[in-house]
């Protein structure tokens, strides 16, 4: 406690602002998460249904030209 004592009122809020802001990352990083995928089934996978298309998208872009995406439907 001595060293809260050599401290004015700014310092020991900018320290308080600091710790609230480390203890957010904190919990944002070790929280648990929820799953929006995991509604409909354990795995995340919606059931039984229609197979999907199969389908690929492709991005490419190189330094200097334009992005291109192409779409290959199978």
């Amino acid at each position: 406690m001595g060293y809260l004592a050599g401290m004015d009122w700014q310092q020991i809020s900018a320290l308080v602002i600091v710790a609230a802001t480390a203890g957010g990352f904190a919990w944002r990083r070790f929280r648990p998460r929820k799953s929006p995928l995991g509604r409909d089934g354990h795995c995340g996978c919606a059931g039984g249904g229609q197979p999907a298309d199969k389908s690929s998208i492709v991005f490419h872009q190189r330094k200097g030209e334009r992005a291109q995406v192409i779409v290959k439907m199978k």
